[in-house]
């Protein structure tokens, strides 16, 4: 017994000094990080914070955006970006980008792979920009909502939209410079304050829900819901599907890859529900790891030539991959089609409301603001957060935007901008991984969109649902998005009605207002008649 104890005693100081040596450590780094020069510029002191608790605050906040690496990049391969026709392995007709082909299923692979660089590289320059030019400790990424608008919207499934996929590179790079000039000129929150609060939250709200249908649906999600002849919709998650148009053939619920996706969605939802960081990372991990065994009815590399082609490139693990195809890819030859003004409209709108309103919040967590309501490097972040946009269109992914991830790091005490400059560094570091990243599937991905639709649903709660003239413009904004699979027709819906029911108000206005003039004007009237009568009296006498 007393040699157990003096065994316990022993480990127990050992571990003692362990832990204290760290913490002195600890110490002695962040005292020598603060009183040089990078702790002067970062301002590490008057912030009240330290070089451990910046990296801290990084690792939380990458942990929680890293999945935007492989969602965006899935999301806007599903427009087929420069894949055409041409691409497609003979015999082939115009309809083969729509159908299951070898030649154009390599060139999707090729510019997925694209994207998951390009998307890291626009999260690298956004991120270190944000902290060292504004030394604000905030995450940049190609955001939510605008890269499904881009892909399903502007360009469509494979291409089959309206705008193509250059012309769309085109309209980010035009909509990112409008937003550097109104930011530069500190039009930026005063723009923001015209729009209708109710048609701003609906806004956001109908994003969230575009998005989470999008995470329901084959080809880009779990497979859940697919198409039906009689209803347009239904539940699926077949088995048995048909490869062109999606169709349910068999086995409805089924779908062994949809039951696996449901698995990593629970695993995230209880991440969340216990605050653990990473949670979204932990679901996609999940179901990416089981999906990548093969012979299985899960595995993301079927025995074809494609899955035999990307199992290879998979193995290699680690790898750097060159952008070949999307960057410079712009094109503004049709800017004189309506599609596209509609476009350069919508996203500009949407980037006023979600990304300026972003930014604010993430500097009321950290306790930026000041009584005024402004905050310090307000200026630069707005010009930085445009900036990025631009550098994000030449390289081939929609606008970047500050990501609602960064309040994880806040919470972690993230104060400075060396804390954007460390998230930086982890997508750097993530570059040499394309292998992998480009191997998850769309049942990993799925889920994570619902819950980001979740996330964005919270906003409702801010509508008043009492006030018929608030709450049906922001009704007929969320629910016009998912149902007519369209960002632009909500936004245009909600904006159309908010002015139509508010036709009463401004005549009310301008009759009272009417009223008032006649009165003053009558009240003068009478005033020089009755001067002039005092005037004409004093003549006669």
């Amino acid at each position: 017994m007393g040699r157990d104890n003096l065994c316990a005693n022993m480990r127990g100081g050992c571990v003692s000094r362990f832990r204290n040596s760290c913490s002195q450590m600890e110490k002695s780094l962040n005292d020598a990080v603060s009183k040089s020069f990078l702790g002067s510029y970062f301002k590490l002191e008057a912030r009240k914070s330290c070089f451990t608790r910046e990296l801290r605050a990084a690792v939380a906040t990458f942990l929680t955006m890293a999945y935007i690496i492989t969602v965006n990049a899935t999301i806007i391969a599903a427009s087929g970006t420069t894949c055409s026709a041409a691409d497609c392995s003979p015999p082939a007709g115009p309809d083969c980008v729509v159908g299951p082909n070898v030649g154009y299923e390599s060139c999707l692979a090729r510019a997925k792979s694209d994207l998951v660089v390009a998307t890291a590289v626009s999260a690298l320059i956004g991120s270190v920009s944000m902290g060292l030019l504004a030394n604000l400790p905030l995450g940049l990424a190609p955001g939510m909502g605008p890269n499904a608008y881009l892909a399903f919207n502007m360009v469509g499934f494979h291409g089959t939209g309206s705008v193509p996929y250059r012309t769309a590179l085109a309209v980010i790079c035009v909509e990112g410079s409008l937003f550097l000039f109104i930011s530069a000129v500190g039009l930026r929150g005063k723009l923001a304050k015209l729009i209708p609060n109710s048609v701003r939250l609906g806004c956001a709200a109908g994003i969230g829900l575009f998005i989470a249908f999008t995470g329901l649906q084959g080809g880009l999600g779990v497979g859940l819901i697919g198409p039906d002849a009689s209803n347009l919709v239904t539940l699926t998650a077949c088995k048995y599907v048909n490869p062109e148009t999606g169709a349910c053939l068999g086995g409805k619920m089924q779908s062994p890859k949809f039951w696996l996706g449901l698995v990593g969605f629970l695993i995230t939802c209880y991440g969340l529900m216990k605050n653990i960081k990473g949670s979204m990372i932990y679901g996609i991990l999940f179901v990416t790891l089981v999906s990548w065994f093969r012979h299985t009815e899960v595995t993301y590399f079927p025995n074809t030539p494609l899955g035999d082609a990307n199992f290879n490139y998979f193995k290699q693990v680690v790898g750097f991959h060159k952008i070949e195809s999307i960057a410079g890819a712009l094109s503004f030859k049709e800017f004189n089609r309506k599609e596209v003004w509609v476009a350069l409209a919508t996203l500009f709108y949407v980037d006023v409301l979600a990304i300026t309103g972003t930014m604010y919040t993430m500097a009321e967590i950290g306790g930026f603001v000041d009584e005024k309501g402004h905050f310090e490097g307000e200026y630069v972040a707005y010009m930085v957060d445009a900036g990025s946009t631009i550098v994000g269109s030449a390289l081939g992914v929609s606008t970047t935007a500050t990501f609602v991830e960064s309040s994880a790091g806040l919470r972690e005490g993230g104060r400075t901008g060396l804390t954007a400059i460390f998230i930086g560094l982890f997508f750097f570091l993530s570059l040499f991984f394309t292998p992998l990243l480009t191997s998850v599937p769309p049942w990993a991905i799925g889920p994570s969109l619902v819950m980001v639709g979740v996330m964005m649903m919270k906003v409702v709660k801010e509508i008043d649902w009492t006030n018929t003239k608030d709450a049906v413009p922001a009704f007929a904004t969320m629910i016009l998005m998912p149902l007519t699979y369209s960002i632009a027709n909500g936004i245009i819906g909600g904006i159309g009605l908010y002015i139509a029911l508010s036709l009463y108000d401004y005549a009310a206005s301008i009759i009272n207002w009417l009223r008032k003039t006649r009165r003053v004007v009558v009240k003068e009237q009478n005033q020089v008649s009755a001067t002039a009568g005092a005037d004409s009296a004093v003549e006669i006498i």
